[in-house]
């Protein structure tokens, strides 16, 4: 409900209201803009595209999907979250 009705200008205003984020039952967010460059048109194999472990919500999948550790990422124990 935070970004209700506010304009997305810029990375910062974004970056700003993501970090704004909590819940009733104490969830905090930290979000940082990553700015390297990143090329475009890198292919990925399809055992690439399997090896994500991804849950897609029953509403919309397409858009709205949590992306889980997988076992080289999993001492990191954090979920990146997207939609």
């Amino acid at each position: 409900m935070n970004w209700k009705a506010k304009p997305l200008v810029s990375y910062r205003v974004i970056v700003e209201l993501i970090a704004a984020t909590t819940t009733k039952t104490g969830l905090t967010v930290k979000c940082e803009l990553d700015k390297p460059h990143y090329p475009k048109g890198v292919p990925v194999s399809s055992e690439q595209v399997e090896a994500i472990n991804i849950t897609r919500d029953p509403f919309h999948g397409e858009w709205n999907y949590t992306i889980h550790p997988t076992e080289t990422n999993a001492q990191t124990n954090e979920a990146v979250i997207f939609g």
